[in-house]
C-alpha cells in the first residue's frame, strides 16, 4: 500500500479563532490554513475582516478565543525579534519617514537582525543593498522619502520589508492611494518578488480584478466571518462576487486574461430609467 506523505506544515494555522472588542464581535470563530510559499488575497467589503484578520497574523492584535500558529509554533511563543527575522508587515497607513533618505528608510528593516544597540555590519549592508536593487530606488537611495512619488514611496515601504529578510509579507492595501498604473506596478513587484525569492505573501485588496490576476489564491470575508477560500480564478463569477459584496454583478471575458474582468452591474443617473439598477444594501 503506498505511503501517504505528511501534509506540509502551513504558514498559519488558525484554530476557532475570534476578535471581540468592546461588546462588538470583529472576526467570529474560525478556523483556517493558509499555506506557505504563495501569493495570497483577502477580499471582501468594508468592515469585513480583512484587516482585523491581518493584524492578527502580524501579532499587531491579540485573539479573543481560539489558536494561532505560526510555522507551526503557537503565537504566545514567538520572542519579538525571532518573529521579526521571519516576518514583516505593512500596515494600511503607512509610518512616518519624515527626515529620512530612502537608504535609511530602508535600512530599518534591519533592526530584528541587530537591536536599537547592535553594530550595523557588512551583512546588514548587503540587504539593504539587495532591497534597494530588488525595488529599483538605487538611484533614489540618497533622496528625501518626502520627495517620492506615491508608486515610489510605495516601493521604498517594500524595500524596508526586504531588507528585514523575512520569508512572509503581510501588506494591508499597499495599492489603495495609487493611481491604476502604480497600482499594477507594485503588485507586479509583489508578485516578482514572492516567485524570485519564494516568500509568502497575504495582501488586503479591494480590487478585486487585480486580486485575480497577481494572487494565487484568495480569502474571502463578509461581516467578519470566511466565506470562501479557493484558486484565485473562481473568484470571477457573477453570483459568488454578488455574495462577497452584495450588488449584483456582471463578468464578461477580457482579452489576455482566462477570467475575464469584473464590475458592478449598477446604473448611473445618465444612463436612463431603463438602465440596470439595484437595490441591495452597500456593505
Amino acid at each position: 500500500m503506498p505511503t501517504i506523505p505528511p501534509r506540509p506544515e502551513p504558514l498559519f494555522h488558525l484554530d476557532d479563532v475570534a476578535v471581540r472588542i468592546a461588546g462588538r464581535t470583529l472576526l467570529h470563530p474560525l478556523s483556517l490554513r493558509i499555506p506557505k510559499g504563495r501569493v495570497i488575497g483577502l477580499i471582501g467589503h468594508n468592515g469585513s475582516g480583512k484587516s482585523t484578520l491581518l493584524r492578527l497574523l502580524a501579532r499587531q492584535l491579540p485573539p479573543s478565543q481560539g489558536e494561532i500558529r505560526f510555522e507551526g509554533v503557537p503565537m504566545p511563543r514567538w520572542r519579538d525579534r525571532a518573529f521579526g527575522r521571519r516576518l514583516a508587515y505593512l500596515p494600511q497607513t503607512l509610518p512616518s519617514a519624515a527626515g529620512l533618505l530612502v537608504r535609511e528608510l530602508v535600512a530599518l528593516g534591519r533592526y530584528p537582525w541587530h537591536g536599537a544597540l547592535g553594530r550595523f555590519g557588512a551583512a546588514d549592508r548587503a540587504a539593504v543593498k539587495e532591497a534597494l536593487v530588488a525595488v529599483d530606488l538605487t538611484t533614489h537611495a540618497e533622496q528625501p522619502v518626502a520627495t517620492l512619488s506615491g508608486g515610489e514611496r510605495q516601493r521604498a515601504f517594500l524595500g524596508m520589508l526586504l531588507a528585514q529578510s523575512a520569508g512572509s509579507l503581510l501588506l494591508d492595501e499597499p495599492i489603495s492611494a495609487l493611481d491604476i498604473a502604480h497600482q499594477v506596478e507594485v503588485l507586479r513587484l509583489v508578485r516578482i518578488l514572492a516567485l524570485k525569492g519564494g516568500l509568502s505573501v497575504i495582501l488586503v485588496l479591494h480590487d478585486v480584478n487585480l486580486a485575480v490576476r497577481f494572487c494565487d489564491e484568495i480569502i474571502a470575508l463578509h461581516s467578519g466571518k470566511i466565506i470562501g477560500q479557493d484558486a484565485a480564478g473562481t473568484f470571477m463569477d457573477a453570483a459568488r462576487l454578488q455574495q462577497i459584496y452584495g450588488v449584483p454583478m456582471n463578468v464578461i471575458p477580457a482579452e489576455g486574461t482566462a477570467f475575464g474582468v469584473c464590475y458592478p452591474k449598477i446604473a448611473s443617473p445618465h444612463e436612463g430609467p431603463n438602465s440596470t439598477s439595484f437595490s441591495a444594501p452597500l456593505n
